[in-house]
């Protein structure tokens, strides 16, 4: 994390805990006063503008607790973190529950505070910042790059409209590269919560403990390499909105801890035995077959239920043709601002391919063809031969009626192109890693 200073506030009631916490804090490059109770504390609140607060919880008269309580009516988005001994952590706890950033334990790690302060300064510059767009950002909600008039994507947008009304868990089912998170994001934007943030997370990229320690988070110590104290991606969304993506490939043992977050809306992270509420609200996505996955036992049937709340069907590119054209339009005017290029539009034959094609890897697959088109072409307009299309098409010519049989024909001459080599694959089809495996596994591909 890049060094990050500013205007801290050190309230102790011991001279060598507040000598040393000043010194750490100049070192570091901070403005810094001090305090010995939180009578001093408050009229230098009162008399001049502060990022970070360090409080001791035992103070003489009116302890850290009740000075932590007041604060907020003086600055609101000041960061305030906590010095507890041990054995009163449950008070500690409570104060996070107040709105304090965090808590350290004594004797006090410099490193550990080092780095939640500079934490805590980087969430009051972003609050600030949180602050500023709040008075534009309704201008922009519902603005989001949905691109389709067809009655097919029309029917997603009403559903996307009608279920951000409420707080609802959505699942949003549909092929890879259809644009789930975008209709998940458009959901979050309309909401509510449209001021909190959207937390997204990729159950499908990473390993289950993993996953585990990015959705829980983690207390120091709590294993090898865990240096510090770590907010989960389900504690950093609270007030806001939860993505899963790729929920499918949750394990069973994830599936089993986040049923009970989800009914309790209370997490403990590893290596903690404090349970923290948090409120959420919760949006899923897959491609998979959800109901096959319960039937084989690999998905549990609860879980399921727990998440189908309301489903969101997204429709594949070929099932909704007539947005090829504004979608492609869309994605070339998008990609030739960032780009030298002469073409403002597509040649009539060109349309007609991209029209024609079957689009296996959907919007994604679409975006890195014009993307390529753009790299490729000179003239003013993008032509046929600019786009990576007519051999794909000419290799499915022979193809079989079955759509699972030419996927599956499709992925394996991919495989074979780029000589297994995982990450080419999904960069050719528009899709990630994970999909790309649980594709060989469902097709029982081999080299």
């Amino acid at each position: 994390m890049a060094n990050v200073t500013g205007r801290s506030l050190i309230v102790d009631d011991e001279y060598s805990v507040r000598d040393s916490l000043e010194h750490w804090f100049r070192k570091d490059g901070h403005k810094v006063q001090v305090a010995a109770n939180a009578g001093e504390a408050l009229a230098l609140l009162e008399a001049g503008r502060f990022d970070v607060a360090v409080v001791d919880i035992k103070l003489p008269g009116m302890d850290g607790v009740q000075l932590q309580e007041r604060m907020p009516d003086i600055d609101a988005d000041m960061a305030v973190i906590m010095i507890t001994a041990f054995g009163s952590v449950d008070t500690a706890v409570r104060t996070l529950k107040h709105g304090a950033f965090d808590y350290v334990l004594k004797p006090v790690d410099p490193d550990e505070l080092s780095h939640l302060v500079r934490r805590a300064l980087e969430h009051r510059r972003l609050s600030e910042e949180n602050t500023q767009l709040r008075g534009t950002i309704d201008e922009f909600v519902g603005g989001a790059a949905i691109i389709g008039e067809s009655p097919a994507m029309r029917r997603v947008l009403e559903l996307a409209e009608h279920v951000a009304r409420t707080d609802a868990t959505v699942l949003i089912r549909g092929e890879s590269g259809t644009g789930k998170e975008l209709i998940a994001r458009a959901i979050h934007a309309n909401s509510s919560r449209r001021y909190a943030p959207i937390i997204a997370v990729n159950c499908g990229g990473l390993p289950e403990t993993l996953l585990e320690s990015e959705l829980f988070g983690h207390e120091k110590g709590a294993f090898t390499g865990a240096q510090y104290r770590r907010k989960g991606r389900i504690e950093m969304a609270d007030g806001g909105t939860l993505f899963l993506d790729e929920v499918g490939s949750i394990s069973i043992k994830t599936q089993v801890d986040l049923l009970r977050v989800l009914e309790s809306r209370e997490i403990t992270r590893i290596g903690g035995n404090q349970p923290i509420q948090v409120d959420f609200r919760v949006i899923c996505a897959t491609n998979e077959d959800i109901e096959l996955a319960v039937r084989e036992g690999r998905f549990r049937e609860d879980f399921y239920y727990r998440i189908d709340v309301f489903t969101i069907e997204v429709p594949p590119l070929r099932e909704r043709r007539s947005d090829i054209p504004m979608l492609a339009r869309h994605l070339l005017e998008r990609f030739a601002r960032h780009m030298d290029t002469r073409a403002k539009d597509f040649s009539p034959a060109a349309m007609a391919l991209l029209e024609s094609y079957d689009w296996p890897g959907n919007v994604r697959e679409l975006s890195n063809a014009v993307e390529r088109a753009l790299v490729i072409g000179r003239g003013p307009q993008i032509l046929p031969e600019d786009l990576p299309l007519r051999n794909r098409m000419r290799d499915a010519i022979d193809a079989p009626d079955s759509l699972a049989e030419l996927e599956k024909r499709h992925i394996a001459a991919i495989l074979a192109r780029t000589d297994w080599n995982i990450t080419r694959t999904a960069e050719l089809l528009g899709v990630d890693r994970a999909t790309v495996y649980n594709k060989i596994r469902k097709y029982e591909l081999a080299p």
